[in-house]
């Protein structure tokens, strides 16, 4: 007989203005598993876990736990019932320690000494093969070790069923396999784990149970063993899904970007060259000066020495604004912070750095407002940006949507260089495709294009030439079928002895 269901959400509906995030969802997570939740950004993943873990309440439908029908309030709630959850954005006390941090609001009315912290959550931690310095401050931690931190909040309040969302979306390879051991263990000891996820190679390594959703609703539920990677993205999309993309051939022109010797930040002497028609794929362990190169041809960031020449015009130490003009589209890392203003409508983020230029501007700053508008109606018809309107805030879009919105914007200046910096993290297979399909089309038209990812299937899939950055120098250059192992010894810092053409 299977064991019976830890947690049964049936008919759940969640509804938000204008949109139905969950729409009818059932589910069943068992004691002992670990229960994948697919679906594209926006499918309602997150929507029907926060709901679960009290964040938001229900619109309809009913939550059992251990076979008890219960409302849920609030997260407090849901912790006393053994429910926790784990977020993609670690909320974490940054100067205290992570027995500190652990404890924190659990410490009861005596005065806990911190030996005694300590000793509590490193048998916590050993009990669950978490590697980890109980006395170590969270500023002084690698983002898996936060995670970890993180994981050990909840088990410490003594949760049965673990929420984990996006949980390897910030993690190197090496870390993704030691959470994986983590998650193993945790399932061994009775523990039931939600792994939320785009990453589908990941779900069919570490899930006992997949349940796919599409625009709120369940279209399917199935075991790794009787699926396949391009059956879980079609149940997701709707549609076949491409994961390799044909590169275009196109004839590789002279130098458009020229990087020599850029010193600052974390670079420390690199040098670089990308040509027209060409993409050039930077791979390496996150950490090694990915955001200070990109930051640096931005001019986000001032360098100690080097020059930026593009088209043979030197844009060292020039404002964003002239390096945006003079022809880089930039899609930024973290599409948040640095490519849209949030809580801005949709229009005002698609002209967001042209807003001065003389097709969307008079003298003394006076805005075309109609114009902006419908420059931003035709983005969204052009790259199937989906949203109620063009007056919605960025914020309300998915991942994917606001990704789509950024190239859509960046693009629109027929730029000499596209700068792309992880530009597919967090997204669906689906969106991912999209992106895929944008950056090949920028090499078709025989635009230069720097890329920058931390996926080494991305660098491969569309890199024309590989090269690896270990502590902010290029140690190897690679022609795109290289051995992984190659690329791989290049990005721990063994210089390449055969350079690619």
């Amino acid at each position: 007989m299977s064991t019976p269901p830890l947690v049964v959400m049936r008919g759940v509906t969640k509804r938000f203005p204008g949109v139905v995030a969950n729409d009818d969802v059932s589910i069943e997570l068992r004691a002992g598993e670990v229960h994948a939740l697919v679906g594209e950004n926006g499918a309602g993943k997150s929507t029907l876990m926060r709901v679960l873990y009290g964040i938001y309440p229900p619109d309809g439908g009913s939550i059992e736990v251990r076979g008890r029908e219960v409302r849920i309030h609030s997260p407090r709630d849901a912790i006393a019932r053994g429910i926790g959850m784990v977020h993609q954005h670690f909320v974490l006390v940054d100067p205290f320690t992570v027995a500190e941090n652990v404890i924190l609001g659990q410490e009861g009315s005596q005065l806990l000494h911190p030996d005694e912290a300590n000793r509590r959550v490193a048998e916590l931690a050993d009990m669950y093969g978490f590697q980890i310095d109980p006395s170590a401050r969270v500023e002084q931690l690698s983002v898996g070790e936060e995670q970890r931190v993180e994981i050990l909040k909840a088990l410490y309040r003594g949760v049965d069923l673990l929420i984990l969302d996006e949980p390897t979306a910030v993690l190197t390879p090496p870390e993704t396999s030691a959470l994986f051991a983590n998650l193993r263990r945790l399932r061994e000891t009775g523990k039931t784990i939600v792994f939320i996820s785009h990453k589908l190679d990941e779900v069919l390594e570490i899930a006992d149970h997949i349940t796919v959703l599409r625009r709120g609703k369940v279209v399917g539920a199935t075991k790794p063993a009787e699926t396949s990677k391009a059956k879980l993205a079609e149940m997701m999309v709707g549609r076949p899904v491409l994961f390799r993309l044909e590169k275009p051939k196109t004839k590789i022109g002279e130098a458009v970007l020229q990087l020599e010797g850029l010193r600052g930040g974390r670079l420390r002497g690199l040098d670089l060259e990308v040509r027209a028609g060409e993409i050039v794929g930077v791979a390496g362990v996150e950490g090694n000066g990915q955001r200070d190169l990109a930051d640096a041809i931005m001019g986000l960031r001032p360098l100690e020495g080097g020059h930026i020449v593009l088209d043979g015009r030197e844009l060292t130490s020039i404002s964003t604004s002239e390096i945006r003009n003079a022809g880089i589209a930039f899609i930024p890392e973290d599409r948040q912070d640095q490519g849209l203003v949030l809580d801005m409508s949709l229009w005002e983020n698609g002209v967001l750095g042209r807003q001065d230029d003389e097709d969307f501007s008079r003298r003394g700053g006076i805005l075309l407002i109609k114009r902006i508008k419908q420059l931003a109606v035709r983005l969204l018809q052009e790259f199937d940006i989906r949203a109620r309107s063009i007056e919605t805030s960025a914020r309300t879009l998915s991942g994917g949507n606001q990704q789509k919105l950024i190239l859509a914007r960046e693009l629109e200046t027929d730029p000499r260089l596209l700068l792309a910096a992880q530009p597919t993290r967090g997204l669906d297979v689906g969106a991912i495709e999209f992106v895929w399909s944008e950056i090949l089309e920028q090499k078709a038209a025989g635009r230069a294009v720097l890329l920058i990812s931390a996926e080494l299937d991305e660098i491969y899939a569309l890199s024309d030439r590989i090269v690896t950055l270990y502590e902010g120098r290029i140690t190897g250059a690679y022609a795109p079928d290289a051995p992984a192992e190659e690329v791989g010894r290049g990005m721990l810092g063994d210089v390449a002895a055969t350079k690619a053409g």
